[in-house]
């Protein structure tokens, strides 16, 4: 399986994503499986943010982690960027370790840019990464021309990664953003990495060339999109799923090999920008 590195540390190309878990107290247990099933599986990294159910999703997420060593997982929480302040970004970071039950966290991400001056921000990642309470910090939503302010700031080149949408549907930030973060050496964290259907197209499970290739290898459509996203070994997918079943489907998907052709044809049929296009963001 490929690996990722975001700052010192490799991950798998898949993780699991926690968007709307923690919402629905009747399917808990459910989520709270999925969960620890995607981790028996061998996957390290969940993904979740203060904002997830107003911290909802860390809660889940703490109870759904104990029975495992934090040391063998990797996880990632993200901060409000009006929480992102020097005063109250350590107040945000604690209310998160508790309810992760955790003392560090492994990446924290300003979620989106805010009116908190960067400057400011970059300084409290820096303090709480001193502290030892974050390994790493990165950012989320940030398109190409925020990361180049992000550089300009001292220390702001100490960020490790950029969380973005990116799927077969969304191709935008190949056009600059993503190249200007390869030659960073900056992974991307690829959130909603099956396509939505608003961005395929409401018929993309109809769609035959999709079809045609994921019955080629006796996958589903969901898992070659998955794979898609990881073809590289640049991105870590963050695919979120309530379902002990689809958890274990999009694991495999990291196995997943197409053959050039099925490549092309996938580029074909949806080709990389040829020119800007605003940031994509759900």
């Amino acid at each position: 399986m490929k690996s990722v590195t975001i700052g010192d540390r490799q991950v798998g190309p898949i993780g699991l994503g926690t968007w709307h878990m923690g919402d629905q107290p009747q399917i808990r247990s459910q989520e709270i499986k999925a969960l620890q099933t995607g981790l028996d599986a061998g996957i390290t990294v969940i993904d979740t943010a203060e904002m997830y159910g107003e911290g909802r999703s860390e809660s889940l997420v703490g109870e759904a982690i104990q029975p495992f060593k934090r040391e063998d997982l990797y996880l990632i929480s993200k901060v409000y960027p009006w929480n992102a302040s020097k005063t109250q970004l350590p107040i945000s970071l604690d209310h998160s370790l508790k309810r992760l039950e955790t003392d560090y966290l492994d990446l924290y991400l300003l979620h989106w840019s805010g009116d908190v001056p960067l400057e400011e921000t970059v300084l409290a990642l820096e303090t709480a990464k001193a502290a030892g309470k974050i390994r790493d910090w990165g950012v989320s939503n940030f398109d190409t021309a925020d990361m180049e302010a992000l550089w300009r700031i001292p220390g702001g080149d100490r960020c490790v990664t950029n969380e973005v949408l990116y799927n077969l549907g969304s191709r935008g930030i190949e056009y600059d953003l993503k190249p200007w973060m390869q030659r960073q050496k900056l992974p991307v964290i690829a959130y909603s990495p099956i396509a939505q259907g608003d961005s395929l197209g409401d018929d993309f499970l109809a769609n035959k060339l999709l079809q045609d290739i994921a019955a080629a290898h006796h996958v589903s459509i969901f898992q070659l999109l998955l794979a898609w996203s990881i073809r590289e070994g640049q991105t870590l997918a963050i695919p979120q799923s309530g379902s002990a079943d689809h958890v274990l489907d999009n694991l495999k998907a990291a196995d997943l090999v197409l053959t050039e052709a099925e490549w092309q044809a996938l580029a074909k049929a949806y080709p990389k920008p040829t020119q800007k296009q605003p940031l994509a963001m759900l």
